[in-house]
């Protein structure tokens, strides 16, 4: 006779099927105790995701728009002892062959800054003139453009344009194509000024510095200040990598110490947090909060999970006897509910993360939650989901709640099958 195979999947594991059947009541229905444990994995884990991803944003959209209004690295001279414009810097092709064989390097172009006065008939503004070329990085003031145009910097003949911020417009009530005149004041000298048109006006999202940093020619600026054509303030610097934009200024510190064209200049470079120290200072404040937040939310989760556990098994209690009695080891017990679980865990991860991304999602594209520019420097809550630390994070919280599941099989052991089913009867 030809012997049927046995159709029984025989790697079937017993906890496993158990813990499948008796996730569910009998109509079908989660338990309300499952149901209160997955929502608060859930909220503590989009909790977590949810801060991360807001102190991430804020250091990224400060750090890129920094870097789009200035750049990522600026090499001026030692001796203008931070002052814009105080002491030019020496242009010459050599110190631009040094600056480019530094490892990291991305571009380069020249500016020049001026301090101005704003004067209208309704106000006056003090602003910072900044002026560069057409080699010059303008892709974040194209993208930031709210009206009219550029200036026109590529020209023969000195257009005299200007891009404004809409902030600073809106004060001193300008729109494109007015003319605005600067004052410019110097402590040994009478005090100059100059006319300019406006060619259009851009919104960068930051109240400082962007307020009063208006965008022009670079050589209406060395005009003004009455430099050569081989004088400037400095030169921006774009690095491949802008997380390595600090540890790349160090080195071009170090090479320019040595290597920079003996013309009598000190050329040295900073990156925008040795620039900007208050602001990236602020930043690494909302990483400790950060971190109460994540510790705090990470704790409750915790605790909330230990107490579903545990109630999971004590409410078990008569089929934990049941099966024991009926010859299953305390381990293959523990297995049940190990395996609920971690159905538990990982159903609350799942909604935790999905909650977490769409609200990421609504707010980069429509910004509801709004913020007051003069306290938060941004208009608009920013966020930025990294694999970097979401990953981890996910890993973190699994991780957590494995060391967690020993607690089932301990409360499985001390079950006495006589005294359950006794006490159950």
């Amino acid at each position: 006779m030809r012997r049927v195979p046995d159709r029984t999947p025989a790697s079937v594991d017993v906890s496993w099927f158990i813990a499948r059947r008796t996730a569910r009541a009998a109509d079908g229905r989660r338990s309300v105790m499952n149901r209160v444990a997955g929502a608060a994995v859930a909220l503590g884990v989009a909790a977590m995701l949810l801060t991360l991803a807001v102190v991430t944003g804020f250091k990224r959209e400060i750090s890129g728009r920094l870097a789009g209004l200035l750049a990522p690295v600026e090499v001026t001279e030692l001796q203008g002892g931070g002052m814009p414009g105080a002491v030019p810097l020496r242009r010459s092709a050599e110190l631009e062959r040094t600056i480019r064989s530094v490892e990291g390097f991305g571009a380069l172009w020249p500016y020049a800054v001026k301090e101005a006065v704003v004067r209208t008939p309704d106000a006056v503004e003090g602003v910072l003139l900044r002026g560069m070329d057409a080699t010059g990085d303008w892709s974040f003031f194209a993208r930031s453009l709210v009206a009219g145009r550029l200036p026109r910097v590529a020209d023969s003949v000195r257009t005299k344009e200007l891009l404004l911020p809409q902030r600073l417009a809106d004060r001193i009530g300008a729109v494109p194509g007015d003319r605005i005149e600067l004052l410019f004041v110097d402590a040994s000298e009478m005090p100059r000024r100059d006319r300019f048109r406006i060619s259009g006006l851009y919104a960068s999202g930051l109240d400082e510095p962007d307020g009063a940093l208006l965008l022009g020619d670079l050589r209406d600026v060395q005009r003004v200040a009455e430099w050569g054509p081989d004088e400037i303030s400095g030169y921006g610097v774009a690095v491949r990598n802008p997380r390595e934009a600090a540890d790349f200024a160090r080195r071009l510190s170090r090479v320019l110490l040595y290597e920079a064209p003996d013309d009598g200049g000190h050329p040295v470079a900073s990156s925008l947090e040795e620039l900007y120290p208050h602001l990236f200072g602020w930043l690494r404040t909302h990483d400790v909060n950060a971190a109460v937040v994540v510790g705090v939310m990470f704790a409750v989760a915790f605790f909330n999970m230990a107490t579903a556990l545990m109630i999971l098994v004590l409410e078990r209690r008569r089929t934990i006897g049941l099966l024991k009695a009926l010859g299953m080891t305390n381990a293959a017990v523990g297995r049940i509910f190990l395996w609920r679980a971690s159905f538990l865990a990982l159903r609350g991860m799942a909604w935790g993360n999905a909650a977490a991304l769409a609200l990421c999602l609504v707010q980069g594209v429509f910004h509801p939650l709004r913020l007051d520019p003069e306290a938060y420097l941004l208009d608009a809550v920013p966020v930025a989901v990294e694999w970097g630390w979401w990953l981890p994070l996910n890993g973190g919280v699994l991780a957590a709640i494995v060391l967690l599941l020993t607690l089932p099989a301990r409360l499985v052991a001390t079950v006495k099958p006589s005294e359950t089913i006794r006490y159950e009867s």
